[in-house]
């Protein structure tokens, strides 16, 4: 079984006491048992820190010492598992010492953990520029190329390394993966273009045919969805609540719902979200509220406690779930199902964007295609939830039906953008505009720009493009622009959101995509919010997860919660051994 965390769980929020609203009370920090450099955020840990006036004015000699002892105390914190503190101490033995290779190999390894892909290949190419023989850089940097789908650029590293190791066994079998890899996309790419039937249409003939396995035998134990109320529609099925508690619990319990079933509920879902904008716009009704999940990750047992927090989505309460439930963590499918589910019952208010993970390419190295094939058999249901993944909306946009509270109406703890919010020009209602990524590298763009998106048409996200750029781009603390540290999509200042936000008539953007180790934080005079909702993030990193409630005047309040215990199953475990390894599980 897997711990919690050690923090505990606690809501902070402004204004009414209602207890369905999330304007119940002002509490500062959430999470007053982490400490200021765990605290670190993804938009602050790109800053290299900088070494003391004491330390600056020590002979060579001492400042190598010195370095040396940094670079100790970042190897003991990177065994804990505290990558942020871990990449500090080290970035202090650089400052004192730019000459040691290895210095910049731990910084990337740190980077690699904290999915800074982009840096990390930056530490790792200035490591073997100071040592061309270092093969634990070379590793390292294809590590990072692999993990932002650049397996073409692994290649040269992972040569080098099985040249400079020649009996390593396990770089020769990543090596061979690898390669295996790039056949294997060049391959797909290739017969992409000349694809014949939708997976989707093979599915719904089989479940109206009753052929494909879809015939669900008396030895089947699992809940059962009832069939459609006529003729036509039998086949698809009619689903209510309880069978949703029935197959959560089913779950929970280590059970498996029959192909049917699960097909069943993708087609829902799928039927739902083809009916849907790009950009969906939702307006929280007086009296709802609508709560906004961050990434979950396949990590299902802390999902279901979240969502014992939030309640089920209803008439009266939406649930938005901001991409990426899917791939790293081993109950991805689980996650999958379960969401898919709400949106064929709750089409209104069940809310899904698309994340980055929400891809073929992520999903055929992050173990989500391999969970597919474990579960089901096969690859008819990856390729189904793949077509469905490509209509999933980019971003949605939360719009409140009542007037805001603002100034001395919230307590003096409250960001900037709350207390003197940016609002929809034509109404005066606050807008926050929800997406899984971020902004875009260009000024500019509009609400219209995104509704504008033919996502069906473009498929997958690539390399370039507004997109890309929603579901991959990160914030940054220095204004403008600069580059991803992830080493894909971009990172904006708090001078771009501002400026997107006055543009647009948005109050703020809520956003997921990184780890945030308190759960939440609320970023460029909180005009940027990232939200997380993987707790304890692949079970290593210790942090919380959180979830935001919005009420029906645009009021914010933040729930965070633990890590919850579960099946010893350990994250990816539907990888291969040999991709595991290139990708730091």
């Amino acid at each position: 079984m897997s711990a919690s965390t050690a923090h505990g769980e606690s809501s902070s929020s402004s204004g009414s006491t209602a207890p369905s609203s999330p304007i119940a009370s002002s509490v500062s920090s959430v999470n007053t048992d982490v400490t200021q450099l765990d605290q670190a955020s993804a938009t602050s840990a790109d800053v290299p820190p900088s070494p003391s006036k004491e330390d600056v004015a020590l002979p060579v000699e001492e400042k190598q010492a010195k370095a040396k002892a940094y670079k100790d105390e970042g190897n003991k914190l990177f065994v804990a598992g505290q990558y942020d503190a871990a990449k500090h101490q080290y970035g202090l033995a650089i400052a004192l010492d730019p000459s040691v290779p290895a210095f910049y190999s731990n910084r990337a390894a740190c980077e690699l953990k904290l999915e800074q892909h982009g840096l990390a290949i930056e530490d790792a190419t200035k490591a073997i520029q100071l040592d061309s023989k270092f093969s634990k850089a070379y590793f390292r940097r294809a590590s990072a190329h692999l993990s932002i789908l650049d397996p073409k650029s692994a290649l040269p590293d992972l040569r080098t390394v099985a040249q400079l190791e020649p009996k390593n066994a396990s770089v020769k079998a990543q090596l061979e993966a690898t390669v295996k890899l790039i056949r294997r996309l060049e391959f797909e790419k290739a017969i992409q273009v000349s694809e014949g039937v939708k997976a989707a249409d093979t599915v719904e003939s089989n479940l109206k045919e009753g052929s494909g396995g879809t015939v669900v035998p008396d030895s089947y134990t699992g809940p059962r969805i009832a069939d459609g109320d006529d003729a036509d529609t039998a086949h698809l099925g009619k689903i209510d609540q309880k069978f949703i508690d029935d197959m959560i619990e089913h779950f929970k319990n280590g059970g498996k719902l029959h192909n049917r079933y699960s097909w069943q509920i993708i087609l829902g879902a799928f039927r739902a979200l083809q009916q849907e904008p790009s950009l969906v716009d939702y307006k929280v009704p007086e009296g709802t509220t609508v709560d906004v999940i961050g990434d979950t990750h396949g990590q299902f047992f802390d999902f279901i406690h979240l969502l014992n927090k939030t309640g089920t989505p209803n008439d009266k309460h939406a649930l938005l779930f901001n991409g990426d439930f899917v791939d790293r963590g081993s109950w991805s499918v689980e996650i999958a199902l379960t969401v898919f589910a709400y949106k064929w019952l709750y089409s209104k208010t069940t809310l899904i964007n698309r994340g980055n993970h929400e891809t073929s390419e992520m999903n055929k190295v992050y173990g989500f295609e391999g969970e597919c094939k474990a579960k089901f058999g096969g690859d008819l249901t990856f390729k189904l939830f793949t077509q469905v993944f490509i209509a999933l909306p980019l971003a949605t946009l939360l719009t409140a039906s009542r007037p805001p509270l603002t100034g001395d109406d919230l307590p003096a703890s409250f960001s900037i953008a709350q207390r003197e919010p940016i609002v929809a020009q034509e109404t005066g209602l606050k807008r926050f505009f929800v997406v899984h990524g971020g902004l875009f590298s260009k000024d500019g763009v509009t609400l219209d720009d995104i509704r504008a998106i033919d996502r069906f048409k473009i498929g997958q996200p690539g390399q370039a493009g507004l997109m890309m750029e929603l579901l991959w781009s990160d914030p940054q603390t220095a204004p403008g622009r600069g580059p991803s540290k992830r080493g894909v999509g971009l990172g904006f200042g708090p001078d771009i959101t501002k400026a997107w936000c006055e543009l647009n008539g948005v109050t703020a953007v809520l956003r997921s995509h990184e780890v945030r180790m308190g759960g939440y934080e609320e970023e460029h005079e909180g005009r940027c919010c990232t939200i997380f909702s993987a707790p304890n993030y692949c079970d290593s990193t210790g942090n919380l997860g959180a979830f935001a409630r919005i009420d029906d005047q645009g009021s914010i309040g933040w729930t965070v919660f633990e890590a919850q215990p579960h099946p010893n199953i350990k994250p990816m475990a539907y990888v291969g051994n040999a991709m595991n390894g290139m990708l730091g599980m």
